[in-house]
């Protein structure tokens, strides 16, 4: 049994010995990745608008409500808003936003019968506001952010009320509390039945006229006040949470203003507030801050690796003849094409099929032996300079940033690596032949890999 209890003991050990193990190299590992990561801020981002949608409640504080309004005074709303900084500190925010729903007022009164009023509004808002954000004394990137805005808006109403039940019966309030089909102070009051409320508005208050306000406009303009928090749920999504208060310029929403005749209201004008829970997004700004490849990050590049000056397509790092004129084209080292191989390049060659061997002046055409003779004797007893001049410009041609050599050939060694033919031994079969040596497929040495080099870089 002792023994068992030493095995069992010997294998937990083995278990959480490799459970640390394991936990340590992905300790390590997420280790690595941050220090190969570094998260660097943006500079001048471009912020593009944030699209915030969003859901509410209004409430209406007019005539009507200044004695009841309760629950029935509260109205669901929707709200659209598009919003932009206007500066790159972000302490300013200009909001465009539409606003839709309903205003509602419903007063009871036991004393004044006449008081008791109802009315129900359609209400399309359409707004802009200036916003500050507070990021003068907070940090942008907090979690949760106060704001408060001012601005103007312009919104249309239609104000509707509740005066008759479903059977087309007006509605009369009686002191006990009671809706009647006929008027308490009536002789036949007790022949009165009880009716109920179907809040269907069903009758048009302006064009009722029923306090002599006459045909007043609809459409009116406010200024809305508005305040509230920002909860950041990600760098894209935003969470806001807010009231406004619009004060406006009618006192008409209701039906009821000084103005009227038989019910009259105070002189103030009518207010509503609105209260809300938006979600903005932001689908197009520049991200705040980038992750940076640290590998990379710290090394400069030389970019001078990669240029070619002339346009050849070959870099000038690897280019053996830097200044090719433009259009020419060349070898695989930047040099321009010698098809018959007489030390003129093609581009300057009159004539470009000169036999192998043959003796051409600098344009690349063949000069006999005859003339050469001739050239060479017309004194018996010295050979002009320039003459000289001309004898050795058969063997070796330069021009700005070229020279091709007139040589003997590929030595025997290392004919059968010229695979194409073409009498030169091309970068491509060095490096091939390079692989044979190590892949040990040649009967090449050391040392004759390394002539191989020479040669390559003598053609």
């Amino acid at each position: 049994m002792r023994h068992l209890n030493y095995i069992l003991l010997i294998f937990i050990l083995t278990i959480l010995s490799q459970t640390t193990i394991y936990g340590q190299t992905e300790e390590e590992d997420d280790e690595f990745e941050r220090m190969l990561r570094e998260e660097v801020e943006v500079e001048d981002p471009v912020y593009k608008p944030v699209v915030a949608f969003g859901i509410g409640a209004f409430n209406f504080m007019g005539d009507v409500n200044d004695f009841y309004s309760g629950f029935l005074g509260v109205q669901p709303g929707f709200k659209v808003n598009v919003s932009n900084f206007v500066d790159r500190r972000r302490n300013y925010r200009l909001n465009f936003f539409m606003l839709y729903g309903n205003l509602s007022g419903n007063e009871r009164s036991y004393t004044d019968l006449g008081r008791n009023l109802n009315f129900k509004s359609e209400i399309i808002n359409f707004g802009l506001n200036l916003e500050y954000t507070f990021n003068h004394i907070f940090r942008p990137d907090r979690w949760i952010a106060p704001f408060v805005s001012v601005g103007a808006e312009s919104f249309q109403f239609n104000s509707k009320a509740d005066l008759y039940d479903s059977q087309g019966l007006p509605y009369n309030y009686w002191s006990d509390g009671t809706i009647r089909d006929i008027p308490e102070n009536s002789p036949n009051a007790h022949e009165s039945v009880l009716i109920q409320r179907n809040y269907v508005y069903e009758t048009d208050l302006r064009s009722a006229n029923l306090y002599g306000l006459g045909e007043y406009p609809q459409i009116a303009f406010a200024v809305p006040v508005n305040y509230g928090l920002d909860f950041r749920i990600s760098d894209r999504v935003n969470m806001r949470v807010g009231s406004s208060m619009h004060f406006t310029f009618t006192d008409l929403i209701d039906n009821i203003s000084s103005k009227g005749s038989r019910i009259t209201g105070n002189k103030r004008n009518d207010r509503f507030s609105y209260s809300y829970v938006t979600f903005h997004l932001d689908l197009f700004s520049d991200p705040e801050t980038i992750v940076v490849e640290r590998l990379y990050a710290d090394v400069e590049f030389d970019y001078t690796l990669i240029e070619d000056t002339d346009g050849d397509g070959v870099f000038d790092f690897w280019d053996k003849c830097p200044n090719t004129p433009p259009g020419v084209e060349v070898d695989e080292h930047g040099c321009p094409i010698d098809s018959d191989g007489d030390g003129v390049p093609d581009y300057l060659d009159l004539e470009p099929n000169t036999p192998p061997g043959a003796f051409v002046d600098e344009f690349g055409r063949e000069i006999t032996p005859e003339k050469l003779a001739d050239l060479l004797g017309r004194s018996e007893n010295a050979v002009a300079r320039n003459e000289i001049d001309l004898f050795t410009s058969f063997s070796v041609y330069k021009y700005p940033g070229y020279t091709s050599h007139i040589y003997d050939g590929i030595p025997e060694k290392f004919i059968h690596l010229d695979t194409d033919g073409d009498g030169f031994i091309s970068f491509e079969e060095l490096i091939r032949a390079i692989n044979l040596f190590f892949d040990g497929n040649t009967n090449l040495t050391a040392e004759d890999i390394y002539e191989l080099n020479d040669f390559f870089f003598s053609q």
